[in-house]
């Protein structure tokens, strides 16, 4: 890998207006002051990587679920998942995954399957960290069937300064595992609900990578997995 490639990723087009707008800004504030304008390349730069898209090694064996946003694991507990999505009203294990404003945004599906269901529901913006965030924020929802019929449930949850879900899919449409199904702006967190009886291979606190990191194994009877910090 060439050093400017270690730097230097792939812009989602999403970010292209508001890499503009961050851009025209800034020439504008070197008209007034040029410690402002050099504020405005600061903060475009903080832009540009945050719409970053880069590539992602997904590993291709069947029953893996891989994290579908890059983060840190801040919650698992078990959860009835949102309601709009039809599935059967039972607590299944939820994984949490929070974004900060540094994080890659682009979301990835976390399993290979058909898109049965996708609800969005307007709400507050809390923090995405927060418990009751899962509830009370914007969010927008996927079920995705996969193919032994077993549905797991994807919700995208709005954050403290977030104020955009973007679903790249429809109701119909397959993916495949790793597969890039959309964004959030400005700080976030994504859901997963595993299927029943499924445990996470990862532990709070843990770092994930989108479309990388090994989240669950359908195939495997391994009990949850805790973690030290060092």
């Amino acid at each position: 890998m060439r050093m400017r490639d270690t730097f230097l990723k792939p812009m989602h087009p999403e970010g292209r207006r508001f890499v503009a707008i961050f851009a025209a800004i800034t020439v504008a504030l070197f008209l007034i002051s040029e410690l402002l304008g050099w504020i405005g390349v600061g903060l475009t730069v903080w832009c540009y990587y945050f719409f970053r898209d880069p590539k992602r090694v997904t590993p291709r064996r069947d029953g893996l679920i891989v994290s579908p946003a890059d983060g840190i694991v801040s919650l698992i507990e078990p959860a009835v998942p949102p309601a709009e999505l039809g599935l059967p009203d039972q607590p299944l294990t939820r994984v949490s995954v929070f974004m900060s404003v540094f994080n890659c945004h682009v979301n990835r599906s976390p399993v290979a399957g058909k898109i049965t269901a996708i609800a969005y529901r307007a709400g507050k913006f809390f923090n995405a960290s927060l418990d009751k965030a899962s509830s009370d924020n914007e969010r927008n929802s996927l079920a995705i069937e996969m193919p032994d019929g077993r549905q797991i449930a994807v919700v995208q949850i709005a954050g403290l300064v977030a104020r955009r879900i973007v679903c790249f899919n429809k109701v119909g449409d397959s993916l495949a595992t790793g597969e890039r199904f959309g964004l959030i702006r400005f700080g976030s967190r994504l859901d997963v609900y595993l299927p029943e009886g499924v445990a996470p291979l990862v532990a709070i606190g843990q770092t994930m990578v989108a479309g990388e990191t090994v989240l669950a194994d359908l195939r495997s009877d391994e009990p949850r997995r805790d973690g030290r910090t060092d």
